[in-house]
């Protein structure tokens, strides 16, 4: 077992109208020895925007900002936007999140070069209905039951609207891999790898292509007691000397209701669509007062990571309600991985 350290809360909602129910799920990019983090703030009536602020290392914030960096634009992203993750990739900011429109919810991109500015790329994720997505993915192999029960197959519409097969989680790779940009996507209850050469490579034609080979895209299954129920992409990858790191969260059942933890597993660098190894255990899971009580009980959403000194510093959702951070030394959580690789 690895030592955790729960550094704890970083950032509270605050009296500010557009986080003022909850501040959670925070994209962090490290720049020298300063900090950049946007986070989801929420107001009270439900609707998300992006935050940012500044940290001096990995703990001490200097700046925050008191209007939102970005806000809902457009119908796909009506009911707020959500869950980002940052990533630089020649010298361009990628932003993803999850566009929402209240009965949608998908994963979008915004590009920057300053971020100050963003141009909204828009959604890159299938935009399909739960019948022609099984279609398409069975042509590779039977899905897991899960994926029904997941993409609410009884209900295709609300009212005039369709109710699409929900793909959350998107997360880049921080660089681009044998030429190509790299993304986790989740599809519950797994999570899935794609590759494109330029954003605009993610079209339906491609996505068509992709899911009538789905089996061979799916890059990480619920394997363990903890994540039995789906998992999730968490933080960008991080690469070290042992493979790419990817912290995940994962997600159980239990009497009182799903518990998110913290996980981790190595892949291959130059072949990402091959899993190393994982942790048989989490790597952190709800245990303090703020991440067991809040607007969802019971969570750690991992979504940002840096490494400051040899050392990992994880941020997170802790409830839906706060930012908090945990750390751990970087090499003995990769050796400890190391260990599990021919499970």
């Amino acid at each position: 077992m690895i030592e955790i350290r729960k550094e704890g809360v970083l950032l509270y909602p605050t009296d500010k109208p557009f986080e003022s129910r909850a501040v959670l799920n925070p994209a962090v990019l490290q720049e020298g020895e300063n900090l950049v983090m946007l986070y989801r703030a929420v107001n009270a009536s439900g609707i998300s925007t992006i935050g940012k602020c500044i940290f001096k290392g990995p703990l001490e914030i200097v700046q925050r900002d008191n209007e939102p960096l970005l806000i809902p634009s457009g119908e796909e992203e009506s009911a707020g936007i959500e869950d980002p993750r940052l990533v630089k990739i020649d010298g361009t900011y990628l932003l993803s999140y999850t566009a929402f429109d209240g009965l949608n919810a998908l994963g979008a991109v915004a590009v920057s070069t300053d971020l100050e500015t963003f141009e909204r790329y828009g959604v890159i994720v299938p935009k399909i209905l739960f019948p022609a997505f099984r279609m398409l993915a069975e042509q590779s192999g039977a899905l897991n039951p899960k994926y029904a029960r997941y993409a609410h197959d009884k209900t295709l519409a609300k009212g005039n609207r369709p109710l699409l097969v929900w793909d959350k989680d998107l997360v880049f790779f921080p660089r681009r891999i044998n030429g190509k940009l790299y993304l986790l996507h989740r599809i519950k209850p797994d999570i899935q790898l794609a590759s494109g050469v330029n954003l605009s490579d993610f079209d339906k034609p491609f996505w068509e292509d992709h899911l009538k080979h789905f089996q061979k895209h799916i890059l990480l299954r619920p394997m363990f007691a903890h994540e039995v129920s789906y998992i999730g992409g968490g933080c960008p990858p991080i690469e070290t000397e042992w493979g790419w790191l990817v912290i995940y969260h994962g997600v159980c059942d239990t009497p009182d209701g799903y518990r998110y933890s913290a996980c981790a597993a190595l892949l291959e660098l130059d072949k990402p669509e091959r899993e190393i190894a994982r942790l048989p255990y989490p790597l952190f899971y709800p245990e303090k007062a703020w991440e067991r009580d809040g607007e969802i009980n019971d969570v750690c959403f991992p979504s940002g990571a840096a490494v400051f000194s040899g050392r990992l510093y994880i941020y997170y959702g802790a409830a839906d309600f706060c930012i908090a951070c945990a750390s751990v030394d970087l090499k003995g959580l990769c050796v400890e991985l190391w260990r599990f690789r021919d499970l």
